[in-house]
């Protein structure tokens, strides 16, 4: 924007009716010069006129600039060209794209709807919420999907979005962000978030808004420094999920009993037993390769991870396919991780190598018709039969080992309570100490 304070204000010009004596449909002209450049807007009335006359005039004894290209004042000149909250999101995911994973991106893209579709100015002919959201994920949002083909319907509401989405700046108001701070903490039809998904989106929306101040739309974040409109809770695992040493062999024992309800899962068993004595994230599990264990005849194996498997919706994937291969969390590329393995875990591994082997890219784990990774569904629906065989009526309705992923909590829980040093166990399980500390307290 190219500033001056070089401005002069004239008097109004009134036009004279054409040569037929029609009155012009806007004879009334506001005129001004911004550093030598001539500048005029024309009213219908007199009226019109001299009000707009006056708001130059107040804007120049106020001392404020005016940009030389358009004449505004400089504050309207910043409102005129300022970026819709639905604009600065594009430009961000654009930014985070390329290099976030594919799961990172139906994040990005699922959060940010929310806020975006709150944010509009009132209209009381706005489309169905749902249909908003869905032209937002599907179309608006993603990098990789805006020139999808939309229905007569999706169209008008891509249109009205873009058109009713606020200007970013507006956020600098306090009770704008609150009011929208609070939006984040409801789904579809009123229905009332999680805490953790509240803290999600909030998280989100503090780094859009990071980015909206680096592109100079807002002074400071606005989210920063504002009370949560949510309870804070804790992130630390819930000590009832947690297996002890015990309970852990009883319940891994369990896993090929349950097969045998519907169908055999005896190729779960060390999947599962992976997760609980190294660790492992699901994703971690199913990369695991051969050349990446080390598992001797007897005593300690080890474990070098490079990669995960994650699956996602093909449409946030730059192959189209619905597994990808990322590199580890927090990790940078190339970086591995190695995890020493107890000798009952070196067993499970060389006796599921000699009875499944590998896949033809050399992964252990695979799914048992497709041969892909193994899908989230499948393990999770495998270990509701398991908890249901391998524990007792009581602890079966406990929180106990609820989902596989307390199978990584009790596998550190037990590195802790047993004296590894929690930077050790940090390096094992792939974390900082900072999150270990504060998840496992």
């Amino acid at each position: 924007m190219n500033l001056t304070y070089k401005v002069n204000v004239w008097e109004l010009k009134v036009l004279k009716p054409d040569k037929n004596g029609k009155r012009r449909p806007k004879p009334y002209g506001v005129r001004w010069i911004t550093a030598g450049k001539e500048q005029s807007e024309w009213y219908r009335t007199k009226t019109l006129a001299n009000n707009r006359r006056n708001q130059l005039i107040k804007a120049m004894n106020n001392g404020e600039a005016f940009d030389i290209d358009s004449g505004l004042p400089e504050s309207e000149a910043k409102a005129k060209v300022a970026r819709s909250l639905l604009k600065v999101a594009q430009e961000f995911i654009d930014h985070e794209w390329e290099d976030a994973a594919a799961n990172t991106r139906k994040r990005l893209v699922d959060t940010l709807a929310v806020p975006i579709a709150a944010f509009v100015t009132a209209d009381k002919n706005a489309p169905d919420e749902r249909l908003l959201r869905r032209v937002l994920t599907t179309c608006l949002l993603p990098t990789n999907r805006r020139e999808r083909e939309l229905t007569v319907d999706e169209s008008a509401a891509a249109d009205w979005i873009t058109a009713h989405s606020r200007p970013v700046r507006q956020l600098a108001d306090k009770i704008e962000i609150s009011n929208l701070l609070r939006s984040l903490g409801r789904n579809l039809g009123g229905k009332k978030a999680s805490t953790w998904t509240t803290r999600t989106r909030r998280g989100v929306l503090h780094h859009l808004l990071k980015f909206a101040v680096d592109k100079e739309e807002l002074v400071a974040n606005p989210v920063t420094g504002q009370k949560a409109a949510i309870q804070r809770g804790n992130v630390e695992v819930d000590p009832r999920s947690v297996l002890n040493p015990k309970q852990g062999r009883q319940i891994l024992a369990a896993v090929t009993y349950a097969g045998t309800i519907t169908g055999q899962y005896d190729y779960l068993y060390g999947f599962f037993a992976t997760m609980y004595y190294a660790a492992l994230r699901p994703c971690e599990v199913n990369r695991l390769r051969e050349v990446d264990c080390k598992l001797p005849e007897t005593g300690w194996g080890e474990l070098i991870l490079e990669k995960s498997a994650s699956r996602a919706n093909s449409r946030y994937t730059d192959s189209g396919e619905m597994w990808e291969e990322r590199t580890l969390k927090r990790r940078a590329e190339g970086a591995v991780r190695v995890v020493p393995i107890p000798p009952q875990l070196v067993a499970v591994l060389r006796l599921h190598l000699a009875t499944f082997r590998t896949t033809p890219d050399g992964r252990l784990f695979r799914g048992k018709v497709s041969g892909a990774p193994i899908n989230a569904t499948v393990y999770t629906d495998a270990w509701k039969k398991t908890r249901k065989v391998g524990l007792s009526p009581q602890q079966f309705a406990s929180p106990l080992a609820g989902d596989p992923y307390d199978l990584r909590h009790a596998a550190v829980s037990t590195w802790l309570a047993a004296g590894v040093p929690p930077t050790e166990v940090a390096e094992r399980a792939g974390h900082t100490v900072d999150v270990l500390l504060k998840v496992y307290a």
